[in-house]
């Protein structure tokens, strides 16, 4: 659970070119276009902790956004990256049991 001094997540679409941050969280809408949408990003290598950064952003609205995902880059729509909670910071790993 988080601390209430912690910072809520960000939300990939709020990072600048060039910046680098981690997956917090990937939070699709709960309808069923959205299961879908999560099951892409999934697919992608949007997973929890994995290192991700935006390399470009569209010329009007800054759509699509070019993100960096291991050694892929793809390219979201807002409502995609809207979905893609991340932390600045690399997530803590779970301590072994």
């Amino acid at each position: 659970m988080k601390k209430p001094t912690d910072p809520a997540p960000l939300r990939l679409s709020e990072l600048s070119v060039d910046d680098t941050a981690y997956v917090a969280a990937v939070d699709p809408p709960c309808h069923a276009a959205g299961v879908a949408l999560g099951h892409r990003l999934s697919e992608l290598g949007f997973f929890v902790g994995e290192r991700l950064r935006v390399v470009a952003r569209g010329p009007f609205g800054g759509e699509p956004i070019a993100v960096r995902v291991g050694t892929s880059t793809f390219a979201l729509r807002r409502h995609e990256a809207d979905c893609v909670r991340i932390e600045l910071t690399q997530p803590e790993a779970d301590p072994a049991p």
